[in-house]
């Protein structure tokens, strides 16, 4: 009599398999339609468009040496690119910022977790 009880506990319903199947979607759901997945994938499509209208290899050698002229050369080479790589620069740099913003909290919410 307490084998059969037993395996009446550990095994799972219809019920419970068909609701842990949807929670198993749900979790997967809000990974690949979260915003930090969605900046990501941005900021890698953007680096891409990027690469495919400016070879960057040569705007990199192009670079001075010193560190004082590197901001006016890389401010000189964003205004005079077409306005595509412009575009495409900002929406990278807006979809980091907000990537490391997104980590800093994360990095936040982790540690008040283990202090309390």
């Amino acid at each position: 009599m307490m084998n059969n009880t037993m395996t009446e506990y550990t095994e799972q319903s219809d019920i419970e398999r068909i609701v842990m199947r949807r929670v198993q979607l749900i979790r997967v759901l809000r990974l690949i339609i979260s915003t930090v997945v969605l900046a990501a994938l941005t900021a890698i499509a953007a680096l891409w468009g990027i690469g495919r209208e400016v070879w960057v290899a040569r705007v990199l050698e192009n670079a001075p040496p010193n560190l004082d002229d590197l901001l006016n050369f890389y401010i000189a080479a964003f205004t005079n690119t077409n306005l595509a790589v412009q575009v495409l620069t900002l929406l990278t740099l807006a979809s980091l910022i907000y990537l490391a913003f997104e980590i800093a909290r994360l990095i936040i919410d982790i540690a008040r977790s283990y202090r309390s």
